[in-house]
């Protein structure tokens, strides 16, 4: 008696198992068919995505494509534009600041110029040695910033750089010819600083023409300084 209860049970309870393992299959099975149709109404939804005319959406792409690229071509030269238009004014600024800087320095160099054309012949050589070194030394620092010097005697004069403060009739000379240099003129990176003051030779019947010449270098150079 007690042989089939126990049978009994052990065979409810595997019946019961299995029941159970049915119903935990049906529920994964459920869970998996649940996760997969969301996915359905996804795909359709991507498929719906795509233009009805697919050549035409490709030709918009390819024109906002372009311009895109010509706005960044025009950023890029406007760019490059600016750093050239910044890269001048600080050319200029640096320039226009060396100009006042160095005309200011130009007494200095008629200094020098003036000690070494008037040597006294009791002051010992070394120190106009010295004197030399110096004048040279601080015309190769302004040369470095652009200091020239107008080139004069012996040169055609020309009234954009030199002033003609004299005429001499001298038939040893060109007409025009400068034969002394009174004062140097200075260039700074092709602008003249200041002219140079000469004294220039004339034919007799030139005389008259060439002091009108000087008369329109001088308002030349006026303007200039304008």
């Amino acid at each position: 008696m007690e042989g089939r209860e126990f049978l009994s049970k052990s065979l409810g309870n595997k019946i019961g198992f299995m029941e159970s393992e049915k119903e935990l299959e049906k529920s994964s099975q459920a869970a998996v068919e649940s996760e997969a149709k969301p996915q359905e109404p996804a795909q359709q939804e991507a498929g719906s995505a795509l233009p009805e005319d697919l050549p035409a959406a490709y030709q918009k792409l390819l024109a906002e494509k372009q311009e895109l690229y010509d706005r960044l071509l025009r950023k890029q030269a406007e760019l490059e534009n600016f750093r050239k238009r910044m890269q001048r004014e600080k050319e200029e600024f640096l320039q226009h600041a060396n100009f006042d800087l160095i005309r200011a320095l130009l007494p200095v160099l008629d200094g020098f110029d003036r000690a070494f054309r008037q040597r006294v012949s009791n002051i010992p050589a070394q120190f106009y040695d010295g004197l030399e070194l110096i004048h040279r030394q601080l015309l190769d620092t302004l040369e470095r910033a652009g200091l020239t010097v107008v080139e004069s005697k012996g040169e055609t004069f020309d009234p954009a750089i030199h002033q003609a403060v004299e005429t001499v009739e001298d038939p040893k000379h060109r007409d025009h010819e400068i034969v002394e240099e009174l004062q140097r003129g200075y260039k700074l990176k092709h602008r003249l600083l200041r002219p140079a003051l000469v004294k220039v030779a004339v034919q007799p019947h030139r005389q008259d023409a060439h002091l009108e010449g000087n008369k329109r270098g001088e308002r030349q150079k006026a303007t200039n300084e304008g």
